[in-house]
């Protein structure tokens, strides 16, 4: 079965929350997010917990730990195998804060918008 191409979200300005995200994360933990990304567009749908999780409304998140830090890639899926990746957190509480949630939903609807022009 053919992977799923990862496509990472730009915003309008051209600015990619993902890439800025990555960027702001330790070495180590740059290694792991990007490992995850790679098991993430070979499994896809597949991908299940601890790996995915399905958050809400198409919304999943990616869960990378490393040691005693998490973080969180979110993502959906899009037509012919593609994922985009919208925004990436670290996070310090038990749920996934809505905000990030509803970021990812934002970036989500600025892309179909944009991919359908």
């Amino acid at each position: 079965m053919a992977a799923f191409e990862i496509i990472v979200y730009a915003k309008q300005d051209k600015t990619e929350p993902v890439t800025e995200f990555l960027l702001s994360l330790t070495p180590k933990m740059q290694a792991k997010v990007l490992r995850q990304i790679d098991i993430l567009s070979e499994f896809g749908y597949e991908l299940r917990e601890p790996y995915s999780s399905a958050l809400n409304d198409g919304i999943f998140e990616l869960r990378i730990k490393q040691g005693s830090d998490i973080s969180r890639v979110l993502y959906f899926f899009f037509a012919d195998r593609k994922i985009i990746l919208t925004n990436g957190f670290i996070k310090k509480t038990q749920k996934t804060p809505t905000e990030q949630i509803r970021l990812a939903k934002a970036y989500r609807d600025d892309y179909l918008r944009r991919t359908k022009e």
